[in-house]
């Protein structure tokens, strides 16, 4: 039996369809637009896109208890283990 090697380079979209969006963030359409206060880009078009960074963002925030980096490294530095 052979095997073979598949190299696949995938770029990721960075604006999402409503659909899209919805899915990237594991809703239904119809619940992530009453839920979802993160705004659409509007395309000179008149396309509506959302930002997966925004998106992103806006999913981090609802983690409870969450912290950033520079929240958690503040908060170390005012721990001086030599003191004490």
């Amino acid at each position: 039996m052979s095997g073979t090697l598949l190299k696949l380079s995938i770029v990721p979209k960075r604006m999402l369809t409503v659909d899209e969006a919805a899915g990237h963030c594991g809703r239904p359409v119809k619940r992530f637009q009453v839920e979802c206060p993160v705004p659409a880009v509007i395309f000179p078009n008149g396309d509506r896109r959302f930002d997966v960074q925004d998106l992103d963002k806006w999913l981090d925030s609802l983690k409870v208890g969450a912290d950033d980096a520079d929240a958690i490294v503040a908060r170390l530095g005012t721990h001086d283990r030599r003191s004490g």
